[in-house]
């Protein structure tokens, strides 16, 4: 059974940073594309950042560009998101997801097969 679980958010301020974790189990990491989507109240999940399997090539959302960084290591079946100079709206749930698509970057959160639950990122004003 595949576990995605996500780890690191919290509460920060504006200009703060942010490292998100996600540790993946019960599938061959490396067979995967690995991306971070998120969902504020209201609103539907968008794209955030992805990279290929062997963490050549990524992708990211333009609100993201500049501020966030995604990596991973297949060695230790994990993906991280770092987040700085966050911002009000970048408060929401931040959610990783593995896409079979390994050698892509997809931005769309069809092309993603599973996902983990979840965590939050509030940032105060």
């Amino acid at each position: 059974q595949v576990h995605l679980v996500e780890s690191g958010g919290g509460l920060v301020q504006t200009g703060g940073s942010l490292r998100l974790s996600c540790a993946a189990s019960g599938l061959t990491f490396d067979n995967y594309a690995m991306g971070w989507f998120r969902q504020a109240p209201g609103k539907e999940r968008e794209f955030v950042a992805t990279i290929t399997w062997g963490g050549g090539s990524t992708r990211y959302a333009d609100f993201g560009k500049g501020r966030f960084t995604i990596s991973r290591d297949n060695g230790r079946n994990t993906l991280w998101l770092q987040m700085m100079s966050l911002k009000p709206e970048d408060t929401a749930v931040y959610y990783c997801a593995a896409s079979h698509l390994r050698g892509q970057t997809p931005s769309s959160s069809l092309n993603y097969h599973y996902w983990g639950q979840g965590t939050q990122v509030t940032v105060s004003s």
